[in-house]
């Protein structure tokens, strides 16, 4: 039991490392209390609730991975960045927005936008092919192991089902080789891994399902915004060649 409290403390440490510096703040007690009500999880739920661990793990590494990729590194803001280059560009300043792309040089938009602005002066057919280029560079990396959230919340729920199964063997098989004493603690026991498995499997299916959510529209989000100021910079350029009437 001693280990296996251990275990669960550990196991709590590696949430909270997860969490803002804010709810870092909570008290010595309310985590003990964490840290018990998951020592009597793991005590309990068998050895199938170790292996969706290594899931959970997994899962968590890949959502907080790809929201400090999609959200920090790869967004902008798009309608104040755009307005700076639609003045720019009218300004006949191509050489300062091209710097201003340079500026947030690994941010989805402004690589699309640098690579039309490059060829600016080569006609619409080198423009349309520069961003297109560019665009399918971008996206892959963009929804790079998102949809693994989708699998892992699959394999989570399976290996929680067969927690189940090994619970519900285990209380029925137990049942008839002790005592009629100690038959409702071994059924009781072994429905009791069953569920835990069970729920500790949805749980963590829950959690990949929502980040897979939150990222897919993330990277949604980006993907349209490149999409729709990818035409507004083709229009922009164009309005730029056209000569002003007096």
């Amino acid at each position: 039991m001693v280990a296996t409290k251990n275990r669960a403390l550990a196991f709590v440490g590696m949430l909270l490392a997860l969490l803002p510096a804010p709810c870092l703040a909570a008290s010595a007690e309310a985590a003990y209390a964490l840290s018990e009500r998951v020592a009597q999880l793991f005590a309990r739920g068998g050895s199938f609730l170790y292996m969706n661990c290594f899931v959970l793990a997994w899962g968590l590494f890949v959502i907080v991975e790809r929201f400090v990729f999609i959200y920090m590194r790869y967004n902008v803001n798009a309608e104040p960045f755009m307005a700076q280059i639609q003045k720019l560009v009218m300004a006949n300043d191509l050489e300062r927005a091209i710097k201003l792309c340079n500026a947030a040089p690994a941010a989805a938009l402004p690589k699309v936008i640098r690579a039309g602005l490059a060829t600016a002066d080569r006609g619409e057919a080198q423009i349309r092919s520069a961003i297109a280029e560019v665009t399918l560079k971008i996206v892959p990396g963009l929804l790079r192991r998102t949809p693994d959230l989708t699998a892992i919340a699959h394999l989570a729920t399976l290996i929680g089902l067969l927690g189940t199964i090994s619970g519900l063997i285990l209380a029925l098989s137990g049942v008839g080789g002790v005592s009629p004493d100690l038959r409702a603690k071994v059924l009781g026991e072994g429905i009791a891994e069953a569920l835990f498995s069970t729920a500790f499997g949805l749980t963590i299916a829950v959690i990949c399902k929502g980040g897979h959510l939150v990222l897919g529209n993330m990277s949604q989000k980006i993907l349209d915004e490149i999409a729709h100021h990818a035409v507004r910079l083709r229009n922009i350029l164009q309005a730029r060649d056209q000569p002003t009437k007096p």
